[in-house]
């Protein structure tokens, strides 16, 4: 291991140092007789274009994009939606602000939704929900306000005794099963734990006829439940009528064309897998308060425990817990295949236009969506808007191609991306340098939080120390960050906390796990110590609009602003770095944490790697092999039943799945499986290290 944290530390300095020759012989004054492109070709990164850049980006110009894109509700492929695609490509193509070309990509892809005039509904006794969102401004009240449902739930109508599942886990299932018959039951369920779909997955199998699925207040709201002074419109705490709508699937992408770009081809709806395959509807924690305090003890268990403060059941094992009457679920969901649209723009590179840096967020959001996605493209428009001037005024131009994409149906699973990635793999796969996601660019005003690779971290670290923190003159977004969330490096010393790029929580998914492409993730976020939300509150209801981001989550879009700096920063710098501002040495420190923790848990031998010598390269392969270190921890084969994840993730994902089977099982056939692993991570890791090396 210590072989390859000296040889990857190595490349690094031989990389600078080659780098350092060339400029210099670049940079040699050759009079009129060197051509113009040899000061092109060997110009760095623009320290005072950055600085005019950060002095630019206008926090009130975000905040008028964030009241303008959330006029009307624009759930993906409805007239708002539509709305949204004609704006961004009206500020694209501005002939002042603009960017070089801007143009929509469409794939006709399969969504689901309610039926709007025959609403879901939750009916005991005399009780009936439709689930509705109490209004308490004008938006809430819009017609083009999507009935709370769950995507992808099929349509039906079971009528069952109703069980509480806890979150819908397969422990909670199999636990929940010691004691009760399940089949025929609807199980009540709350957010978290299990992915949306995971809650009906997990219950089909024990004879479970459908699934409600809440948010509980203490999960969301630090216990807080009343609207009369408590919750929105007093504050960013949910009320109680407050619905998350989802999309309800374990796959991304279009659900009939996997691994095929949605571009007509055809696939039977009966192959398309990943959904729920019982009716599934999420509720109000009003309503599951109701359902659950009508619930009757039949076999009391010393286990149970209460929630005094809220009133909601919660347990510590899962017990037999049954309604005195049947609970009827009634959904009529329909599937629809959709035209969907990206919208695509470009800044075309000076010297190197054939590598591409990336920035996406996707569009499409619930219902306003001023958080999520909004607050996003608010910043995306900023950030195009700053530069495009630039662009257009011949004031600069970036030494590589910057593409920017507004992602379309993300909500329903990641598919404008997904699709995207699908059609041009290979060009992606070749020449894409990094991928910047800003989905949700601020949760709250507290502090900036990164994910992504670990060849990453330098470069956003470098970006944030350059940005004031939000609302503070005198301390750096990093400075503020390292407060709220840090660790001891053994090579850095105490630095800010990097998140991973795990599962497929956004547009990142795509780029990470299906192409292997550099990549990260930045937000502002809350403070931890003084709320245990696990996101903010308004999160895919109806309450997340202009007036909620405006009064609650960022008062004067400072915020915002520190995004949009924090981001704009890496993406020039990716753009227009001589170098890649890659750094290998930090791969370097988190695969020996990996390592070491994998030794630990699972008791295996360290990873011996053997790697040739090494020789100076020119600066288009160093660049090129910094780009594709991430592409060697790509393997299909380490999730051979999921579509589209790779085995670059925390602590060997693909790894631990395999123990933790063969440790429950005790099989030599899982054992066998534990093995395999460690042979994909050992091949992983020498293939990773062998992309440093010079060429043959």
């Amino acid at each position: 291991r210590m072989i390859l944290k000296v040889v990857i530390s190595v490349v690094c300095a031989v990389s600078v140092l080659t780098v350092g020759i060339l400029i210099g012989h670049f940079g040699i004054d050759k009079g009129s007789s060197a051509p113009s492109w040899v000061n092109d070709v060997a110009k760095d990164v623009d320290e005072a274009l950055i600085e005019k850049f950060l002095s630019e980006v206008d926090n009130m110009q975000i905040q008028e994009n964030l009241r303008e894109l959330t006029k009307v509700p624009h759930m993906a492929t409805t007239p708002g939606d539509e709305q949204t695609v004609k704006l961004m490509l009206e500020r694209w193509r501005d002939p002042e602000t603009g960017l070089d070309d801007a143009w929509r990509e469409e794939y006709m892809v399969y969504l689901s939704f309610p039926d709007t005039k025959n609403p879901n509904k939750v009916t005991v006794g005399e009780w009936t929900s439709e689930c509705k969102e109490k209004p308490y401004t004008a938006d809430q009240d819009d017609p083009e306000v999507v009935q709370p449902y769950a995507a992808y739930s099929p349509p039906g109508n079971p009528k069952g005794k109703l069980v509480y599942a806890n979150q819908g886990k397969p422990s909670d299932y199999q636990e929940l099963n010691k004691t009760v018959d399940l089949r025929g039951t609807i199980a009540i369920t709350r957010y978290g734990g299990a992915g949306r779909a995971a809650k009906a997955i997990n219950a089909a199998p024990y004879g479970v006829i459908g699934v409600l699925v809440y948010t509980d207040p203490l999960d969301i709201n630090d216990g807080l439940m009343s609207d009369i002074n408590e919750t929105y419109p007093h504050s960013w705490y949910l009320p109680p009528s407050g619905v998350e709508r989802g999309g309800f699937s374990t796959h991304y992408g279009d659900l009939r064309t996997p691994y095929l770009a949605a571009k007509g081809n055809h696939t039977d709806f009966a192959d398309i897998t990943g959904i729920p395959p019982i009716p599934i509807q999420p509720i109000g924690f009003e309503d599951a308060y109701v359902l659950i305090c009508l619930i009757q003890s039949i076999y009391l268990s010393i286990y149970l425990s209460i929630y005094l403060s809220i009133y909601l059941v919660s347990f510590i094992l899962i017990t037999s817990i049954l309604f005195s009457s049947d609970v009827k679920l009634e959904t009529f969901n329909h599937g629809e295949l959709k035209n969907s649209s990206n919208v695509m723009g470009v800044i075309r590179g000076s010297v190197e236009p054939d590598r591409y840096v990336i920035y996406g967020n996707h569009r499409d959001s619930w219902v306003h969506g001023a958080i999520d996605p909004s607050s996003g493209t608010s910043v995306m428009l900023e950030l195009t808007r700053v530069l495009g001037k630039m662009v257009k005024q011949g004031k600069w131009r970036p030494r590589r191609s910057i593409i920017f994409g507004s992602w379309g149906a993300e909500e329903f699973g990641l598919i404008g991306s997904a699709e995207y990635t699908e059609q041009y793999f290979t060009k992606l796969s070749e020449r894409t340098v990094a991928y910047i996601n800003v989905d949700i660019a601020v949760f709250a005003n507290a502090t900036l939080r990164a994910s992504g690779m670990p060849s990453v971290q330098n470069v956003i670290f470098k970006a944030a120390k350059q940005v004031n923190a939000a609302g503070m003159e005198s301390t750096s977004v990093y400075d503020n960050w390292i407060k709220y969330s840090n660790w001891t490096s053994p090579e850095h010393g105490l630095i800010p906390k990097m998140g991973h790029l795990t599962g497929a929580g956004s547009d990142y998914a795509a780029f990470v796990h299906y192409l292997g492409i550099t990549a990260m993730d930045i937000s502002y976020t809350y403070d931890r110590s003084k709320t245990n939300a696990r996101i903010y509150p308004a999160y895919h209801t109806a309450y997340d609009t202009f007036d909620y981001a405006s009064k609650y989550i960022d008062p004067g879009f400072f915020s915002h602003q520190a995004v949009a700096r924090t981001a704009g920063n890496v993406l020039i710098r990716l753009a227009d770095s001589l170098v890649l501002p890659l750094n290998c040495s930090d791969y370097a420190e988190l695969l020996e944490m990996y390592l070491s923790r994998a030794v630990d848990l699972y008791q295996i031998h360290p990873l011996s790697l053997r790697l040739s010598s090494l020789r100076p390269m020119k600066v288009r392969r160093i660049n090129d092999q910094l780009m594709l270190l991430d592409r060697a921890f790509l393997d299909p084969l380490a999730f051979p039943d999921k579509y589209a994840f790779s085995a670059g993730m925390s602590t060997f994902p693909g790894l631990a799945d395999a123990f933790a089977k063969a440790e429950s099982s005790g099989q030599s056939s899982d054992w066998d499986k534990v093995h395999y692993h460690l042979s994909v991570l050992s091949q992983n890791i020498a293939g990773a290290a062998n992309t440093l090396v010079d060429v043959i």
